[in-house]
């Protein structure tokens, strides 16, 4: 696959949700042409998809192993149509290969070692400065791909998006999160700016540096498709605050992903209306946030991301719907 002459296996570093494969390190060597004759090192993403898996939570069937087995197909297809796009701003992990194996068994992808590029801590929660710098690669990453087609990827991006989640939807005792549900999924689909988003950006999905500490790569691009931007940022910050942190500084890392953003936009030369895209964007954090909301509710009721204050967010959203 790699040209390599030869590889030595590393360690695992993690298995695949539902246990459909592992993540492993390796050293590939004779794979530059340097002469300097050091191996290259890389990540192994070996995902197999060859039966159904059942998640620690009890979700599987049929539905779900399909959209596992299309995520990683989108992943593939983003590192291999998409990735080269994202520059020094919105660091992801460089392709060395990737290949489908047999019979719709599933795929090896192979990646450039991020930890060897510096970017080697790992966080669970982050302070307004990590915040900070997961906001700016989001901003990036949302302006290079500004009106995107998402050709190849999920027409809708998320891991959470409504129509893949007919059973979570389901689940949800009746009521107005229930009734809501369709009509803040169609405000997001129709929102007039639309780009690629991650859709997976929680906080363990970002590899931090010491070296640069304002810096940070994200990996895992298994749900990227179309969206408005907040989906990710009201993700992210799901992922790494406490419901009063999320309460007390969202003013505060709301105004600097959109100066982050602006900023992307304006380095880009891309011609759009940033002041109109940050309002109808603004308008739609919380939407996203009950989006995300009402899949935790049918998929864990008792999940801790389900907090006063996103409560109390989803709770105005369904009340501007008017669903009391």
């Amino acid at each position: 696959m790699t040209g390599a002459q030869s590889v030595q296996l590393g360690e695992p570093i993690q298995s695949l949700w539902s246990g459909y494969g592992v993540i492993q390190r390796a050293l590939l060597r004779g794979l530059q042409d340097d002469g300097s004759g050091e191996p290259t090192p890389v990540v192994i993403k070996h995902i197999d998809v060859s039966r159904a898996r059942s998640n620690r939570r009890g979700w599987g069937g049929d539905a779900s192993h399909l959209r596992k087995v299309r995520s990683y197909g989108v992943e593939q297809v983003f590192y291999e149509k998409y990735s080269g796009q994202c520059g020094p701003s919105c660091q992801v992990p460089g392709l060395v290969a990737a290949h489908q194996k047999a019979n719709e068994a599933g795929w090896v992808i192979v990646l450039i070692d991020l930890d060897a590029q510096g970017f080697d801590r790992r966080k669970n929660d982050l302070d307004l400065h990590g915040l900070r710098a997961c906001l700016t690669w989001l901003a990036n990453f949302h302006a290079t791909f500004l009106g995107s087609s998402a050709s190849g990827l999920w027409p809708i991006g998320t891991y959470w998006h409504l129509d893949t989640r007919p059973d979570e939807l389901a689940a949800l005792p009746t009521g107005p999160l229930k009734s809501s549900a369709p009509e803040i999924d169609r405000r997001l689909n129709a929102a007039r700016f639309q780009t690629l988003v991650h859709g997976d950006a929680k906080v363990a999905n970002f590899c931090f540096s010491d070296r640069d500490s304002g810096r940070v790569a994200a990996v895992d691009f298994q749900y990227v498709g179309r969206g408005c931007g907040m989906k990710d940022v009201a993700y992210l910050v799901s992922s790494c605050l406490s419901a009063d942190d999320a309460a007390s500084q969202e003013a505060a890392f709301l105004n600097v992903y959109f100066d982050a953003l602006r900023n992307a936009i304006a380095g880009r030369h891309i011609e759009v209306d940033v002041a109109e895209l940050e309002r109808e964007w603004r308008a739609l954090y919380r939407f996203a946030w009950a989006d995300f909301y009402r899949f935790l509710a049918g998929w864990s009721p008792d999940h801790w991301k389900l907090n006063a204050y996103s409560d109390r967010i989803t709770q105005s959203v369904i009340q501007q719907l008017g669903n009391r």
